[in-house]
């Protein structure tokens, strides 16, 4: 069902959970994860590493990117490319009114797919 898995990392402190949601979805559909790294939201590096290391732990093939620019562009420009079949994205909260300012509810309004959103 889910042949690509699209994870955008920033610096939401609840990333490490976003990560372990998205792992179990590659893990049920035996999908490919993408980790796309937003380096205009760096996550705390600690925390990064600690993502990377439960990545590998857990086998799952993973293609790693960097991309710098506006996240919103980002997330739905990569998303595109590389035909993604649900992203899956923290949020502090998210109202899912696109007006909020949220990065979150903009990438449900706009994405070519399915948006998972990890409270």
């Amino acid at each position: 069902m889910f042949e690509t898995v699209l994870l955008p990392m920033d610096a939401n402190p609840q990333a490490l959970d976003t990560a372990v949601k998205a792992l179990e979805l590659v893990q049920v559909y035996d999908s490919r994860l993408v980790l796309l790294r937003l380096l205009d939201l760096v996550p705390d590096p600690p925390l990064l590493v600690r993502i990377q290391a439960r990545i590998d732990q857990s086998g799952v093939p993973c293609q790693r990117l960097e991309r710098g620019g506006e996240p919103l562009t980002v997330i739905l420009d990569v998303a595109d490319e590389l035909n993604v079949d649900v992203i899956v994205m923290g949020t502090g909260g998210v109202s899912l009114n696109s007006n909020d300012g949220s990065t979150a509810a903009r990438v449900i309004e706009l994405a070519p797919c399915p948006v998972l959103v990890v409270p």
